[in-house]
């Protein structure tokens, strides 16, 4: 029997042990195992912002192409050149053209020389029609002699007026021909700067069912614009004249600035998502910018220069049931005996402003759980958690505006309960 007794020592032992830790678990009894995740309530400035992504391009951009056939005999611009309207950029071989040119000049000239033709012939014809009709007068010839004549007069004067028709034809082939031989001198259209080269010299350009581009020419670079894919959800906030910032990878941690100009109506589908064009004018003096650059704009849509600032993981915050019965009783649990587990007082004022379990003091209902345009957080207050209404503003995603409300930069904001077990609950305290 002697050899038992220890070991029934060591399991009573055991037990009493757990028990023990059962009885006393913190989060029941008031033990030290309660703890809070918090951050901290700031000041300074705070916006409200639209995010979004865009290209940057010039204000215009020209693709000059060439509207003949022909080999590329000389260029006179390459990437990057600057250019001049009416500036000679390239030329085509016009060898084949000016053939035409002087074939239609000669078609022209005989055509002039058949009305020359065609005019005495009218002449000729009238003059003998006047001479029948005389000699008819004088019954010296027939009505049917005078008749012939008439005929041949008004056919000379119809091959006169064809021969005229054929004049302005040759005129117009003359014209195109000559346009053709200038269509192989290739222009600059506008003031600015080249973009791309297409072709080399010695290679032929085909143009027989749509004009290639030989060369991309931007306006003045020292003025931009992004066209940006702003989603339908934010489109509605942007506006004319709007403050706009955006960074380019080109060069990280540098802010550039620009002014909305234009919120295009015409929308872009894909897959299934819907997104406007919102057109931003930049300032490009210093020449940072290039075309094609990707960049991540963000809308300014409004600004408070110096606000007290609330981050919102604590607006977040929404505590169950079962953990405020747990704080309850941890805080709030002892106010009739007058002492708190750090021997402190009964925590009358602002440090023992423990609200009941049901969220509100004194009350209890869905009345007392709204609270009108406000937001209640909970805030550290000796250690102690106290809820505190304020009436949100301006928020940027991280950080929302106070425009009503008992707090101060400093405070501190409950995020997280813990050292509490997890809640079977789902229920929320307060309307939050």
């Amino acid at each position: 029997m002697r050899r038992w007794i220890p070991r029934i020592v060591i399991v009573a032992a055991i037990a009493a042990l757990v028990a023990f830790l059962v009885i006393k678990r913190p989060w029941v009894r008031g033990g030290d195992g309660i703890t809070f995740s918090t951050v901290t309530v700031g000041k300074g400035s705070i916006a409200a912002q639209v995010t979004a992504n865009g290209t940057l391009s010039a204000h215009t951009t020209v693709q000059v192409g060439a509207q003949v056939n022909g080999r590329v005999t000389q260029l006179f611009a390459d990437f990057n050149d600057p250019v001049k309207e009416k500036q000679v950029l390239a030329k085509l071989d016009d060898t084949i053209y000016r053939a035409n040119l002087e074939q239609a000049q000669a078609n022209l000239d005989q055509a002039i020389a058949n009305v020359k033709k065609a005019e005495v012939a009218e002449m000729d014809g009238k003059r003998q029609y006047d001479r029948q009709v005389k000699l008819r007068a004088e019954q010296l010839i027939a009505d049917y002699t005078v008749e012939e004549a008439e005929v041949t007069w008004k056919t000379a004067v119809a091959s006169t007026i064809n021969m005229k028709a054929q004049v302005e034809q040759a005129v117009a082939a003359l014209k195109q021909a000559r346009a053709n031989v200038d269509y192989c001198t290739i222009y600059s259209p506008i003031n600015g700067v080249v973009l791309t080269r297409s072709y080399d010299v010695g290679q032929t350009v085909q143009s027989s069912f749509s004009a290639p581009t030989l060369f991309t020419i931007a306006a003045d670079l020292s003025q931009m614009q992004i066209d940006t894919s702003v989603a339908e959800a934010d489109v509605g906030r942007l506006a004319e004249k709007m403050k706009a910032t955006f960074t380019v990878d080109a060069f990280p941690g540098k802010t550039f600035e620009g002014i909305v100009r234009q919120v295009r109506n015409s929308p872009t589908t894909t897959q299934g998502v819907v997104t406007y064009d919102a057109v931003i004018d930049v300032d490009n003096s210093n020449h940072l910018l290039r075309p094609g650059m990707t960049a991540n704009v963000t809308f300014v849509l409004d600004q408070v220069a110096d606000a007290i600032k609330i981050p919102n993981a604590a607006l977040r915050f929404k505590p169950t049931r079962d953990q405020m019965m747990a704080i309850f009783k941890e805080f709030g649990g002892r106010r009739g005996s007058g002492h708190h587990r750090d021997g402190s007082g009964s925590g009358s004022g602002e440090g023992g402003a423990m609200p009941r379990p049901d969220g509100m003091s004194g009350a209890s209902g869905p009345a007392a759980m709204k609270f009108g345009d406000k937001k209640p957080v909970w805030k550290l207050v000796d250690g102690k958690p106290k809820m505190v209404l304020i009436k949100p503003g301006l928020t940027d995603g991280n950080s929302t505006q106070m425009i009503e409300g008992e707090l101060q930069p400093g405070d501190q904001l409950i995020t997280e309960i813990n050292g509490l077990p997890a809640s079977t609950s789902t229920r929320k305290i307060g309307a939050f």
